[in-house]
């Protein structure tokens, strides 16, 4: 069992070593490009936009071919990976930059492209969005004198409640007197009766009665001992203040009422789309769950920015039929200015987004796929509009980005692995090589971390690097920080493996 386990644990280094080594070939053939073309710019003063002597070809910039979007106009050092950068140049040879990958492997992938093309590209955009309460339609219900609460009708909040509907009955002292001193005077047949009636009637409005209620009194002519409060819209009840036996004085909010008839959806824009957004604008609104949209127009754009998503709170004005929609639902929210521009186009699919930046993949033809960057702007219909970064008539990966790094990985061990003219002999295949540099890492007992200067022999240029360990083992003693001269030959993966590692005196070597 033990036998097994080790067996295994060893066949996980080799299959992460080769991965490993396969990606330093990529890693390697830049490096040696970029070495050659590194020691012609610092020559000869090269600079963006001139002509390389070596090549004949005008520099469009250069860059690091693991940081592709990073762009420098001189030669030098990357300050990403220890490596010199690699000139690209305007015919679309980017040394060694793009990825050229075989036709039928191309058709295997199932990599399919798109041209770059101008068309007409309205301002369309869908965000999430949810119900609100309009809170113009909020109606307040308040006590209008000191009374006692005789029986609640409504005691729960989001309770529907009808136009006239009662709410509360109340029985007020204040109330009654107001009420005797009406029927008194009515029944009173000296002169004046009109004026003191009058009078009375005025007493009862000024004591907090409604209208309604004084006239309940003047049809009767009996008194109303309790009287109710009654709901003056239809709605939903979004706040209960008060219970059976309580005491409430002038001024006592007893409760809040909503009207439904129109709602607002609070959408949310990404904030580099809101600026096509105007108040009066119609929208679509779908919510979750139907099929037929309604149709509502834009009130204001917040003043509000969300400081985690980034995005700008719309609000919009919906007339609510049927009173369907409730606070609180889900909707999507589809905003078209139905203004069409002519604009750069690709299809959404073929933008990947980092978060930082949006990148496409160019298909240049015997150059291979090249990585460009790219600033995006509307969107419709599954496809984006292109500020910057892309031209007319160019093509991009609108499938199989993804696989295209793979595709280099093999091509890169395969060609390891076919032997050339110059490399056929066994001995060359054996050949080892040696180097000076620094221990970044001791990787437990499978490898070591060396940063090192140029290997002429291995055609390398200075870079850091894994190494794995001898069959024999790591020797032991050394730590990040000590110098090394080191031999090492490839295998017929291409990684490579250590022969021998000694401790290197400080003035021998080329500083890594």
């Amino acid at each position: 069992m033990k036998k097994q386990v080790i067996a295994t644990a060893v066949s996980l280094v080799v299959i992460g070593a080769a991965i490993y080594g396969a990606y330093h070939f990529g890693v390697t053939r830049g490096a040696q490009s970029a070495q050659s073309a590194g020691s012609a710019g610092a020559q000869t003063g090269l600079k963006a936009g001139d002509t390389d002597p070596k090549t004949g070809k005008k520099v469009l910039y250069w860059h690091d071919p693991m940081v592709p979007g990073q762009r420098f106009d001189k030669p030098g050092k990357s300050p990403f990976m220890d490596m010199q950068l690699v000139p690209v140049y305007a015919d679309g040879d980017g040394g060694g930059s793009g990825v050229t990958v075989d036709s039928r492997v191309t058709q295997n992938l199932g990599i399919r492209t798109a041209e770059v093309k101008a068309s007409r590209l309205g301002a369309v955009l869908e965000a999430p969005g949810n119900v609100a309460v309009d809170e113009r339609s909020v109606q307040v219900i308040q006590a209008r004198t000191n009374a006692f609460v005789q029986h609640v009708a409504v005691r729960a909040t989001l309770d529907p409640v009808r136009r006239g509907q009662a709410l509360v009955t109340l029985y007020s002292p204040d109330w009654v007197a107001a009420q005797e001193e009406y029927l008194a005077v009515s029944r009173m047949t000296v002169g004046g009766q009109p004026d003191l009636r009058g009078a009375a009637k005025a007493r009862m409005l000024q004591a907090g009665m409604t209208p309604g209620q004084v006239s309940a009194v003047e049809t009767s002519g009996k008194l109303q001992p309790n009287l109710g409060i009654v709901s003056p819209v239809d709605g939903l009840v979004t706040e209960v203040a008060v219970r059976d036996g309580m005491t409430v004085a002038p001024g006592m909010t007893l409760f809040r009422l909503a009207d439904l008839s129109q709602v607002w959806v609070i959408a949310e824009v990404p904030e580099g789309q809101a600026r096509t957004i105007v108040p009066g604008l119609a929208v679509k609104v779908s919510p979750i769950g139907t099929s037929e949209p309604l149709t509502g127009k834009v009130d204001t754009v917040l003043p509000d920015v969300n400081q985690v998503t980034r995005t700008i709170k719309v609000r919009i004005v919906l007339p609510n039929k049927g009173r369907r929609l409730l606070p609180g639902m889900f909707t999507t929210v589809r905003f078209d200015s139905g203004e069409q521009k002519e604009a750069l186009t690709i299809p959404s699919e073929s933008v990947i987004r980092t978060g930082q930046r949006s990148i496409v993949m160019v298909d240049a033809g015997k150059a291979g796929f090249m990585t460009t960057d790219v600033k995006t702007g509307r969107e419709a219909a599954g496809m984006v509009e292109v500020l910057d970064g892309l031209k007319a008539g160019q093509k991009v990966v609108t499938s199989g980005q993804f696989l295209i790094d793979s595709e280099a990985s093999l091509r890169g061990t395969t060609e390891r692995m076919t032997p050339t003219a110059a490399a056929s002999a066994p001995v060359a295949a054996a050949a080892e090589h040696e180097g000076v540099g620094r221990i970044e890492a001791v990787n437990g007992s499978d490898s070591l971390t060396i940063s090192h200067g140029p290997i002429p022999s291995a055609q390398w240029g200075a870079m850091t690097m894994d190494f794995a360990a001898p069959p024999t083992g790591l020797p032991k003693g050394f730590k990040p920080g000590d110098r090394v001269r080191f031999r090492f030959h490839l295998n017929s993966d291409g990684i490579a493996i250590l022969s021998s590692v000694e401790p290197a005196a400080a003035a021998q070597g080329a500083k890594p």
